[in-house]
């Protein structure tokens, strides 16, 4: 157990032994370390040793100058300099809220960014203005369409964020597959089986190899196959793609860079696009009915849906609990990190002189 103060300060530090700004440095550890604070252990330091891969090959640019390219008084396209997608994300989704408060909502599209953590964050800035928001982005090919042996799409989540009035926000968060790669590493990690559902080998059938992925196989959409609805997932992966990579001029499908795969999986030979695709959203509640009433509603919403009856053992739970019982918890006894987690954090450490 780590002191969640202590690895977001050493985080902050390796940031800034790349170049980043204290400023930068700070809001991307801030992403990670909220992340590992929820429970999304995928998606915390977890993934630092890769964001100093992706600088190690020259594809993050550590001061970036992020900029609006493209612009309607409700629309914008944000080129993010090949710069942390944790910081270009919360640039995208300010824009969106600036244009929300101007005309009532505001959409961003982004190309030329990097991975940008996990998509609750971001689409949680705009509770901030009282706004309801979006996050999305694409990731790399690591899955594969309903049917096929190639993968096409990446896990592509979706995440959104509503305010309540006296009930904390529901806050979904999801991929749009059946599980996100970093359950996989995950499982790697600690040497167990995939569950049958998740991936497919190289072949196209169902297999527990923790490694599918790697060894030519794929990540299967959500749903599984189609018989559990994977045509489903495979239709949110798709739009989540087109509104992330397409509509930005970021490159989609195959051509979208890896992160988490850096390794074993390369760099398409031909891009159609500049780096990864983000896409955020901003809505005033008040551009539909009075906020006061909506989140009174909302109240109703969320108490209604906990009081369900639930399954013997189980509680009914509403998106955006799980991650704020762990925030609880993990806030008094400290970040549960796994021993290879640590080890790449200790080689970060040596490699630019940081205490860890």
């Amino acid at each position: 157990m780590f002191d969640h103060k202590e690895i977001r300060k050493f985080t902050e530090n390796v940031f800034m032994a790349i170049g980043c700004s204290e400023k930068d440095a700070k809001l991307s550890a801030d992403v990670l370390i909220s992340a590992d604070l929820n429970g999304v252990d995928s998606h915390g330091v977890a993934r630092l040793a890769g964001y100093v891969r992706l600088f190690d090959h020259g594809r993050l640019n550590p001061k970036p100058n992020i900029k609006i390219i493209h612009e309607t008084p409700s629309t914008a396209t944000v080129d993010g300099d090949k710069g942390l997608g944790l910081v270009v994300a919360p640039f995208a989704m300010n824009v969106a809220k600036e244009k929300a408060e101007k005309v009532g909502s505001g959409w961003v599209s982004v190309q030329n960014s990097n991975h940008f953590g996990v998509a609750g964050y971001h689409s949680s800035l705009a509770l901030e203005k009282d706004m309801i928001g979006w996050a999305m982005t694409n990731a790399a090919p690591l899955v594969v369409p309903t049917f096929s042996k190639e993968k096409l799409l990446g896990t592509n989540p979706i995440s959104v964020a509503i305010p309540a009035n006296e009930q904390p926000a529901f806050l979904a968060d999801f991929a749009s597959t059946a599980v996100a790669y970093g359950k996989m590493e995950i499982l790697q990690r600690e040497g167990k089986p995939a569950p049958m559902g998740w991936v497919q080998d190289s072949h196209g059938k169902l297999t527990d190899n923790n490694n599918a992925v790697k060894e030519g196989g794929g990540l299967l959409p959500l749903g599984g196959d189609r018989e559990h609805g994977s045509h489903k997932g495979y239709g949110l992966g798709s739009i989540v793609d087109i509104f992330s990579g397409v509509l930005s001029g970021a490159n989609f499908g195959p051509w979208v860079p890896p992160f988490a795969t850096a390794g074993f999986h390369g760099m398409a030979a031909e891009q159609v696009g500049k780096g990864t695709g983000h896409f955020l959203g901003a809505m005033r509640i008040d551009g539909f009915r009075p906020a006061a009433d909506f989140k009174e509603h909302m109240d109703i919403w969320i108490n209604r849906f906990r009081a369900a009856p639930a399954i013997d053992g189980e509680k009914v739970q509403i998106p955006g609990d799980q991650e704020r019982n762990f925030r609880t918890e993990r806030l008094k006894t400290g970040l549960p990190l796994n021993d290879k987690v640590v080890e790449s954090l200790e080689e970060l450490g040596k490699r630019f002189s940081i205490s860890f």
